[in-house]
């Protein structure tokens, strides 16, 4: 759901361990002040670079053309760029976490012993050929025993769960018909409640299905093959046919499900519907089966995030036939699974998954997908040796006061607002103020010691860990919001903004060169993680998490003059991303990603603001020739260096509200400040007359 998609880079903080008058005095002499390496004390590559580009034409590729061209994407991945690098650090001490793990002879049942196990299965793929289909029985005798609509319904809701990506929910694809997410109401912050939200395809968004270009075309057509063939893998019998069907069935669904646009539209989710209500509103499904199989049955609400696709989607389970419906089942039961099943299975879902959808040549090596599969299922047992590890207390501390410039200097931006009434802006500086920042890994940590792990079965360890996370996940229902619960791990490379909680994750592995080097100028740090920190803040203020009041519920908390000017503002920017076309006849989609076009302008601006702020009063030095301010740009712009294959790039273009990298670096030309430090010409392609720029925090 909308309320968790965000994505970002984040932050560190402390400032440089040299003085800016040390900066200077090296800068005089040519070298680098005493304990940073040459080359590394401004925290800009030099080297990536292309000078025969005009900043004001192409700020990215001023900033990272010659990195560009001589980038190598690797062979198993569908991009490169700063976040791989960042990922690639915690992947290898990630591994040497769970590979210790096992080492150590842990007691049984304890979290390293749960790692080491874990692991093993995963890894041993004798065990995994011998077994075959057989940890899938279960549930594929389940579908077999289908004879009626209500077996049908009771089935579709034993199969809900609650994995939802906190980063995209709003575009969250799962193969399951629906998903669960468990947040506070929307008007009533208080407690938790249940969001029923749309499901049931095999391809990343309807697009896939209903887009009518070639490409698309491609897609659709390799996808029936990859059905076909992995029921005939399985001994299906009719397995072509079948597979005609169910992709049949998947466009039905994919025309009934709301678009990326509809869905991020949050007053569209209000609607906290009775469990009885759900059989009169959304005919077709015998929702009384349903919920009681998907243990609901006793909840007062549960809201319906997509309305009508819920509608639609039930109205299918009584329209299309009940063989279809088993066939449908039974693949997405093997498919969802393929990962963890015999090499053959495994195998083909990269082939098409991987290397058709993104481009990318090869599978990752096995102990890369075990380490990721590891982290995904057992993540806070990793990462409380993690943070122990890797992010001592000062760490904490410096990002903490990091991030409390950034708030300052927010703060300070809504005071300086000319088009924004007293009565708005004390609204917004309340939600600023009651902000709960988590920096580095959760203040509780998540309890394994029900789940059940086995040296000797991978998949069923996983099916256990994916049903224990249900389990926690309607725990929660009708219980008071902890608004220090964490949705990510302290070892993944990324942050979030929860506008329903008012509050902030910044993961502990994101908190590293390049993003932040304490030993870098404070330009390059303020350019690079505190823009990250400034994006993430600016979320609470973007066009969802405006709609948001301190408290975290649904609520108006704007002038209707000052609503109008804030949408007004917000259509030039999504009229401005609407004209970046990353592939011929592909365009981003400006209100697909105006919540994130909105927090990178107002992030970058209040980390200039603290940027010049943690100067105290000095003038920036110049280093190697650059001013401050243009090492801020520069290091935000390198921040976002990134190289995409081409049908990656498409599959984010079309599915995800961020733009690309190469995008989000050109997000300087709405900033004055960089007019000043770049003089940018009117006529060069970047250049926005002052009253074009976009400036809404």
């Amino acid at each position: 759901m909308q309320a968790m998609r965000w994505m970002v880079v984040t932050a560190f903080l402390c400032g440089s361990a040299v003085s800016a008058g040390a900066f200077a005095a090296a800068a005089q002499q040519g070298k680098a002040p005493a304990g940073i390496p040459v080359g590394h004390a401004m925290g800009v590559d030099l080297a990536g670079m292309d000078h025969s580009v005009k900043p004001g034409d192409d700020f990215d590729n001023y900033a990272n053309g010659n990195w560009r061209k001589t980038a190598v994407i690797p062979a198993d991945r569908a991009s490169t760029g700063i976040f791989l690098q960042v990922f690639q650090k915690a992947e290898k001490r990630n591994a040497q976490i769970i590979r210790d793990a096992g080492a150590s002879h842990p007691a049984a049942g304890s979290n390293q012993r749960k790692i080491a196990d874990y692991y093993a299965a995963f890894m041993n793929t004798a065990a995994i050929e011998k077994a075959g289909l057989s940890p899938l029985k279960p549930e594929l005798d389940k579908v077999a025993a289908i004879r009626t609509r209500t077996d049908l319904s009771r089935v579709l809701g034993g199969q809900l769960r609650a994995d939802v990506d906190p980063i995209n929910a709003t575009n969250w694809q799962t193969e399951h018909l629906f998903g669960l997410f468990v947040t506070q109401g929307l008007e009533d912050p208080s407690h938790n409640i249940a969001y029923l939200l749309q499901g049931g395809l095999g391809m990343p968004s309807r697009d896939y299905y209903l887009k009518d270009d070639a490409e698309m075309a491609g897609f659709r057509d390799k996808y029936k093959a990859y059905i076909a063939a992995t029921l005939q893998r399985a001994g299906i019998a009719d397995a072509p046919a079948k597979a005609q069907a169910i992709f049949g069935l998947e466009m039905k669904i994919a025309k009934a499900q709301a678009s990326l646009v509809e869905s991020e539209d949050v007053h569209k989710a209000n609607n906290p519907w009775p469990l009885g209500a759900y059989a009169q509103k959304a005919p077709g499904m015998d929702w009384n089966a349903y919920f009681e199989a998907a243990g609901l049955a006793g909840q007062p609400v549960v809201d319906a995030w997509q309305p009508d696709a819920i509608k639609g989607l039930s109205a299918l389970v009584a329209s299309e036939p009940l063989q279809t419906w088993k066939d449908y089942l039974t693949f997405h039961t093997i498919n969802e699974s393929a990962g963890l099943l015999p090499k053959a299975y495994a195998d083909a879902s990269f082939e098409f998954y991987g290397h058709t959808l993104t481009g990318t040549p090869k599978q990752r090596d096995r102990w890369k997908r075990a380490i990721g599969a590891v982290n995904n299922d057992l993540g806070d047992a990793v990462g409380q040796i993690y943070v122990k590890k890797y992010f001592p207390p000062a760490s904490k501390r410096q990002v903490q006061d990091m991030v409390k410039n950034i708030l300052a200097a927010f703060d300070e931006r809504v005071d300086q607002l000319d088009w924004m009434t007293a009565a708005t802006k004390q609204k917004a500086k309340a939600k600023i103020e009651s902000l709960k920042v988590g920096v580095g890994y959760p203040e509780t940590w998540r309890d394994y010691s029900a789940l059940v792990i086995k040296p000797g079965d991978a998949l069923g360890n996983h099916l256990r860990a994916v049903e224990q996370e249900y389990r926690h996940q309607k725990a929660k229902l009708g219980q008071p919001v902890d608004r220090g619960e964490w949705w990510m791990t302290p070892q993944t490379v990324n942050a979030v903004n929860l506008p329903l909680q008012n509050a902030l994750n910044f993961p502990a592995a994101i908190l590293e060169a390049p993003f932040f080097d304490p030993k870098a100028d404070a330009a390059a740090n303020y350019g690079s993680i505190g823009a990250v920190i400034g994006h993430e803040i600016s979320h609470s203020f973007d066009n969802t998490g405006a709609e948001f009041d301190a408290q975290g519920r649904l609520a108006n908390w704007w002038t209707p003059e000052d609503l109008a000017h804030f949408k007004a503002a917000g259509q030039k920017l999504v009229e401005q991303y609407d004209a970046y076309e990353p592939l011929p006849g592909l365009h981003i989609n400006g209100q697909q990603t105006l919540g994130e076009n909105i927090a990178d302008v107002s992030g970058l601006t209040a980390a200039w603001i603290a940027y010049h702020k943690s100067l105290g009063g000095k003038p920036a030095p110049v280093i190697q020739g650059l001013t401050g301010d243009q090492r801020f740009f520069l290091a935000f712009g390198q921040s976002w260096r990134s190289k995409t294959r081409d049908a990656a790039l498409r599959q984010q273009v079309i599915t995800d509200v961020h733009a690309p990298g190469r995008y989000r670096a050109q997000t300087v030309r709405n900033i004055d400040a960089w007019y000043k430090a770049f003089d940018p010409k009117p006529g060069q392609k970047l250049y926005l007359d002052p009253k074009q720029r976009v400036h809404i925090w």
